[in-house]
């Protein structure tokens, strides 16, 4: 199969979708690799090293869309690359479809074979989303308390507070592998953490490795209410795979808040999980509303290229192998942990809480 590696054009992504390493691996098993010009400079791979890889270096991104049958990305494409796809063509990135119906229809209209790394389902988990939700994690938390300082919009409060001064109390919705890294550096930072889940044993596991400054919660509308007039931080990470993110905070609960506290929506790809949110960029990344800092980066991994585009890699590259060595007609049969990952096939939608999302029609493969 001949793949091709796009430059990412999205606002402020500097990742990209194979390392040079990634791409000698894909030349061993007879593949061929085709890679934009600087695709992987964001990242740190320079051309010379995709070149000495075995890939074929393409300087314009409308050549390399023409040319190959795979198209590997890390974002999903926006308006401006719509028109570079040829019909039938096969596509492996992350999609979050559901949130975004004009892109639906495009995969839908163009007869594009989607699948994403998003949805992709093994045993429960989510393998290829895990890597990029554990850097958000991390970062939320960072993020949060960075934009808690004065000169950000936010209340003035150091996170771990100093000796005879109050710490930042710190609430994380979602005890995933999201809301488990940014609880393990909001607690690092010195901050009173609590993590709501509605997965008790998912919250057992918590209560074991969790440090003691971090306390778990059974999650409620009613518990988070209580909470939320006593947090400084609140990152929201709840994941519906496929599907949007339900609001767990409302605009009007947004007065229960108080001034200069900060939210960070992680679930803003799906969505977003307070109902205020929007998507922002890493070069404009917040917005106040009722006094509250939002932080709502649609791409946050973005910021951490090296380490993302690795840890990506890592996880997507078995995958990215496998479709290409059976293509997308026999993936599915020979691999069936693919029909997760499968969104969209020459026309029909294979996606249920897309469909359910978005009011479109879909079918089981």
């Amino acid at each position: 199969m001949i793949i091709g590696v796009p430059l990412e054009i999205k606002t402020d992504e500097y990742r990209v979708s194979i390392t040079p390493a990634g791409v000698a691996e894909l030349m061993k098993e007879g593949h061929s690799v085709y890679v934009q010009n600087r695709a992987g400079i964001g990242s740190g791979f320079s051309d010379d090293e995709y070149k000495t890889a075995g890939a074929v270096l393409l300087e314009d991104s409308a050549t390399l869309y023409n040319m190959v049958d795979m198209i590997v990305k890390v974002k999903e494409p926006i308006a401006a690359e719509y028109e570079l796809f040829k019909p039938y063509q096969t596509l492996f990135t992350y999609l979050h479809l559901a949130a975004d119906e004009a892109q639906t229809k495009f995969l839908l209209e163009k007869k594009i074979r989607a699948f994403s790394y998003e949805t992709l389902n093994v045993n429960g988990r989510l393998p290829l989303l895990e890597p990029m939700s554990e850097v958000a994690g991390k970062m939320a938390a960072l993020m949060g308390t960075v934009h808690l300082g004065k000169y950000q919009g936010g209340s003035g409060l150091l996170a771990g507070g100093v000796t005879g001064t109050h710490r930042a109390k710190v609430m994380i919705l979602g005890g995933g592998v999201a809301g488990k890294a940014a609880a393990e550096v909001a607690a690092g930072l010195g901050g009173d953490v609590i993590v709501l889940d509605v997965n008790l044993e998912r919250l057992h596991y918590l209560n074991d490795v969790m440090p003691k400054n971090v306390a778990t919660l059974y999650s409620s509308h009613a518990t988070i209410a209580k909470l939320l007039p006593e947090c400084d931080i609140i990152v929201g990470t709840v994941l519906i795979p496929g599907a949007k993110a339900p609001k767990l905070i409302t605009k009007e609960m947004l007065k229960l808040m108080k001034t200069g506290s900060v939210l960070v929506d992680v679930s803003i790809d799906q969505g977003g999980c307070f109902e205020s949110s929007h998507p922002t960029t890493h070069s404009h990344p917040t917005f106040v509303k009722e006094g509250i800092v939002h932080y709502c980066v649609a791409n946050m991994p973005g910021a951490y290229p090296q380490t993302s585009t690795y840890a990506l890699t890592n996880a997507t590259l078995r995958y990215v192998k496998a479709l290409a060595k059976f293509g997308p007609e026999n993936i599915c049969k020979e691999v069936p942990v693919m029909i997760s990952s499968l969104n969209t096939y020459d026309g029909v939608l294979y996606n249920k809480a897309v469909g359910e999302a978005l009011g479109i029609e879909s079918k089981e493969w």
